[in-house]
């Protein structure tokens, strides 16, 4: 059974720091990627970064980039998302999400199509204050 679990979630004063972890179960995590989307009250789903854990290759979304590094260890079949200089507007519930991914099927299509995605963590709050 896949699962995905996500933690390190909290509240924040702006500028400040949260790293986020997401724990996966039952599949082959160096074959899979995994992405971080954000779920805010009135606003779209957004994809915040993603990682291909075959290669280590990245994608952030242009409000994280430089702010927010997204990082994989293998050994632990673990994600994180290391978020700097937290601003009020990155207040939402963050998800992980993955599914496999190829030498082929590979790319920024992976942060802006969560729909491609197969299985869901249960997401974790990230709350920033002014």
């Amino acid at each position: 059974e896949v699962q995905l679990v996500e933690s390190g979630g909290g509240l924040v004063q702006a500028g400040g720091s949260l790293r986020l972890s997401c724990a996966a179960s039952g599949f082959t995590f160096d074959d899979y990627a995994i992405g971080w989307f954000r779920l805010a009250p009135g606003k779209e789903r957004e994809g915040v970064s993603c990682i291909n854990n075959r290669d280590g290759s990245t994608y952030y979304a242009n409000s994280v980039k430089g702010r927010f590094t997204i990082s994989s260890d293998n050994a632990k079949n673990t994600v994180y998302l290391q978020m700097n200089s937290l601003k009020p507007e990155d207040t939402a519930v963050y998800i992980c999400a993955t599914r496999p991914v190829t030498a082929t099927y590979w790319g920024l299509f992976f942060l802006y199509t969560y729909q491609m995605y197969d299985y869901w963590g249960q997401g974790t709050q990230v709350t920033v204050s002014s």
